[in-house]
């Protein structure tokens, strides 16, 4: 049977737009179920904590439980190949970290492509590092600690939470920049600052968030932070950079979900995200915290991400770093 030439046209402009409406009719429903956050690190970790942050704020805003789910060990890698293996409709997130920006170079072989199988949807957080010693050091500033490391060469230990982790490679750039000798001394554990309270190391690259109320009951004494400029939450610490210029890293946070997820799952997740960090409660709470907002699109997520991992690639050549 022929159809007449306007019927035809009316049922072929109604079979194109049903793409557009089943994006938009999906992207509307997401989400309804739990959404899991998927964790690489244990609870009460820098990236637990925000993660949870994330977590109750999105929980909020989209109505549905958003469960933060720890799977640490190597490296982050567990919990990233759980997500990359998981279906790519939006219930099953990563929490992205900044070790994610180092496996690529560190580790030989992994079974996944971190920047082809994982897709950025937003950046949360820059979380800087503040180098803290032990209070029985004779060293109170950043010169005073390079005059007597440098006096005192392969005799102190640097604490971390391990071989390839941001705050080993933190240390690394900074042995690198002032010229030391220095002993790197991991606890896989992340008890590295109870270590250095034991006097077991002397100095560690630790996260503000963990760090700043054993610096302020005295416990620790902090030396500067690793921010390109001075924090909120700590004014009088000095950055690194005022006595090493150029120096800067820190941990960071986003977040990101398995390649092939529907451009309008992330588009929504993007805007949320943003918009929640944007809130007078998040801001305050970053602010104590030392953390800074790390906001943009998608792209620029993914932009941030490919330039870290080029960083830390130099950084882990230069010093032979191989994973444990």
């Amino acid at each position: 049977m022929k159809l007449p030439r306007r019927k035809f046209l009316h049922l072929a402009a109604g079979a194109a737009a049903l793409p557009a409406l089943s994006r938009g009719a999906r992207a509307q429903a997401y989400p309804s179920r739990p959404v899991r956050i998927m964790v690489g690190f244990a609870a009460g970790s820098a990236s637990d904590i925000v993660a949870r942050l994330l977590g109750q704020l999105l929980s909020e805003r989209l109505g549905q439980p958003f469960v933060v789910e720890n799977r640490p060990g190597a490296g982050t890698n567990l919990a990233t190949e759980a997500v990359v293996r998981a279906p790519a409709d939006g219930y099953a997130l990563l929490m992205v970290a900044s070790a994610n920006s180092i496996t690529p170079t560190l580790y030989d072989r992994l079974n996944f492509n971190f920047i082809q199988d994982i897709a950025p949807i937003a950046g949360t957080n820059r979380n800087p590092y503040i180098m803290v010693v032990n209070p029985s050091l004779p060293a109170k500033t950043v010169p005073e600690f390079i005059a007597y490391a440098k006096t005192n060469p392969g005799k102190i230990n640097m604490g971390s939470s391990g071989v390839g982790t941001v705050l080993h490679l933190s240390g690394e750039l900074f042995k690198m920049m002032a010229g030391l000798d220095m002993v790197h001394v991991p606890n896989r554990s992340g008890g590295q600052l109870n270590d250095l309270i034991a006097g077991q190391v002397q100095v560690v690259f630790s996260p503000l968030p963990i760090t700043v109320e054993q610096v302020r009951a005295g416990r620790l004494r902090a030396l500067a932070v690793t921010s390109a400029s001075r924090l909120e939450a700590m004014p009088d610490v000095p950055t690194l950079n005022e006595f090493l210029p150029g120096y800067e890293t820190s941990g960071w946070n986003g977040v990101g979900a398995p390649k092939n997820t529907p451009a309008e799952i992330i588009e929504k997740l993007n805007k949320e995200i943003n918009a929640g960090l944007a809130s007078p409660g998040i801001k305050a709470r970053f602010a104590d915290l030392g953390l800074t907002a790390l906001t943009g699109t998608p792209a620029d997520f993914g932009k941030f991400i490919a330039a870290e991992t080029e960083k830390w690639g130099k950084v882990i050549r230069a010093a032979n770093i191989k994973a444990e």
